[in-house]
């Protein structure tokens, strides 16, 4: 079904080729290898479809297409050189390619560059959820390193984290295709919330997929986050389910907080936290957002535009990478 929105999403590519061009070659190369790797347009599809049961424009939709897609890929760029991560998407970073101060300034071209989408919508109110999605997108990786190694956080505290990191972004994309579709507030909100709850679904899975999945399989190193002391839902979960205690708990525990863990540990950390029915009942919370996601479509007319986003809130959660 999704497939009608094809021809629109690959307009919103080349744009993004023509975002990303600088004047330095080798730069240029590596920016556009970045967009090229793509990812799956996850936020700017959503975008499109929350305006697609209203008054679907696509001129008008473009910039802002674009500019989450940027404000996105910017994140990454300095998520990545935070996380030292040496792959995304099964390439080379720019992390590793150029010293930190080189990547943080092209993370922040980006960023200028994204922003320049928004104000070109010459829409207010979009332009203001852009900058709101910004500031959540910084919180929310700022509250990952600030908690990094700390054990004693809670499920809500991973909720609000991976709000701003993740879902924000996500409620933006599908608030601002509503109110460039010309929706009223009853809508624009419903599809705000809607876009909310799909993104943290999304956050969840990927959670799980690190830890379940190969590098090969999701394009970045596989268990990253337990080698960096990032607590996720899952882990969260392991401990709960084993209340803490036992030889596991304490190898996870140790592995979590960097106490001179080896390779040989990491990997017995992450089959245990797989064998413990952490990953299923993490993937049944990701469900539950999937959810209350369509229970908000309620509040948009019938039709293909609705049934779209509904195939989407569906995906997130069959993913394997």
């Amino acid at each position: 079904m999704l497939s009608v929105m094809r021809a629109d999403v690959a307009r919103v590519e080349d744009r993004l080729r023509e975002e990303v061009r600088v004047d330095f070659p080798f730069v240029g190369e590596i920016l556009q290898g970045l967009i090229e790797a793509g990812g799956k347009r996850l936020r700017p599809l959503l975008l499109l479809l929350a305006a697609r049961p209203f008054n679907y424009v696509f001129e008008r939709l473009l910039p802002a297409a674009v500019g989450v897609e940027l404000l996105h890929t910017a994140s990454l760029i300095h998520d990545d050189t935070v996380d030292k991560a040496m792959l995304r998407r099964g390439r080379p970073t720019l992390n590793s390619l150029f010293n930190t101060e080189t990547v943080i300034l092209l993370g922040d071209y980006i960023f200028a560059r994204s922003a320049m989408m928004a104000a070109a919508t010459q829409n207010p109110r979009v332009v203001q959820v852009f900058a709101s999605s910004l500031a959540h997108i910084c919180d929310g990786q700022l509250r990952e390193i600030f908690t990094a190694r700390e054990l004693q956080q809670s499920i809500d505290d991973y909720r609000k984290r991976i709000f701003g990191k993740t879902a924000s972004l996500f409620a933006g994309s599908a608030e601002m295709g509503a109110i460039l579709g010309e929706a009223n507030d009853e809508q624009i909100d419903a599809l705000r919330r809607f876009g909310g709850h799909l993104g943290m679904a999304f956050q969840i899975v990927d959670d799980v997929l690190d830890l379940r999945e190969s590098t090969d399989q999701i394009g970045k190193p596989a268990g990253l986050d337990l080698r960096q002391g990032t607590i996720t839902l899952p882990t969260m979960l392991f401990f709960q389910l084993n209340r803490g205690n036992g030889r596991h708990a304490e190898l996870v525990r140790r592995v979590v907080g960097g106490h001179d863990a080896t390779d040989e540990d990491y990997a017995t950390a992450t089959a245990v936290i797989r064998e413990s029915g952490a990953l299923e009942h993490a993937l049944e919370i990701a469900a539950e957002y999937v959810r209350n996601a369509k229970e908000e479509l309620r509040a948009i007319p019938a039709g293909e535009g609705r049934d779209m986003l509904e195939v989407l809130a569906d995906h997130s959660l069959s993913r394997t990478s």
